[in-house]
């Protein structure tokens, strides 16, 4: 059975080669041309792609945050429509998200922020529908790499 990965934005970033955030774009880029031979299903969360957006629209330079911007569009765009490696994904309903918020307040003592909550969600939710399946997050943050359940 398949892998299963979800990027977290740290991943996302260095896909993209986001300026001043990306620092292991190549390394990153051989990890994923790795994932795409083995057929790794590859998850794009809703966090992943509101943050790195943020990342990108913060960029100093017009002309950079412009061509990373065009960059992140078609990427996004070629997710949604089937035509990449990754599947977009968002699972949260409003009773959801009232327990994601009951929870956030424990969860910002570990210096975390929303997004990597609703990302962590997201792998249990993927777990529990492929509990014979590896499924972990794909980061370079080591508070999310270690959300792996090691099954192979």
């Amino acid at each position: 059975m398949r892998t299963i990965s979800l990027l977290d934005t740290s991943i996302f970033v260095e896909i993209l080669n986001v300026p001043y955030m990306a620092s292991q774009h190549k390394a990153v880029m051989e990890m994923l041309r790795d994932k795409i031979r083995a057929r790794e299903a590859m998850f794009l969360p809703m966090a992943t792609v509101f943050e790195t957006g943020n990342h990108i629209g913060q960029i100093a330079d017009g002309n950079h945050r412009r061509q990373r911007a065009q960059e992140f569009v078609k990427l996004v765009e070629s997710a949604i429509s089937g035509e990449s490696p990754f599947t977009p994904i968002n699972f949260l309903e409003a009773q959801e998200l009232k327990l994601w918020l009951t929870e956030f307040p424990d969860w910002v003592k570990q210096k975390r922020g929303f997004g990597d909550l609703s990302i962590k969600h997201d792998w249990h939710r993927l777990c529990d529908q492929n509990q014979a399946r590896r499924v972990y997050i794909w980061s370079l943050d080591q508070h999310l790499s270690s959300f792996d359940t090691g099954v192979r």
